[in-house]
């Protein structure tokens, strides 16, 4: 099992999508999404080439956490560690992302 940690990035962006998620929504949605989150997390952190290559971002993979958000990580083979780079709700302009990325 490999550690799995947040950028600076990945921590800001996600704090501000749950906060988003309970002011728009409410704690049911915001806790679902936790839980579907933490899930990836396992996931990665045991199976860490089990979500795709990314065919833009050389060296990330991209892991769909739900329709609406995908977050994208880099395995540090060394370090035993999974970074998660950022968080990236797919309503947004794509250019946002490769700005985050590049």
């Amino acid at each position: 099992m490999m550690e799995v940690y947040l950028s600076k990035l990945a921590e800001s962006k996600l704090l501000k999508l749950t906060e988003y998620l309970l002011e728009k929504w409410d704690v049911k949605v915001r806790d679902e999404f936790i839980n579907k989150l933490t899930e990836k997390i396992n996931q990665i952190s045991y199976h860490p080439k089990s979500c795709p290559h990314s065919n833009k971002f050389k060296g990330l993979f991209k892991c769909v956490v739900s329709k609406q958000t995908t977050f994208y990580y880099r395995i540090h083979i060394k370090k035993q560690e999974i970074e998660i780079i950022t968080f990236f709700d797919s309503k947004q302009d794509p250019s946002k992302l490769n700005k985050e990325l590049n």
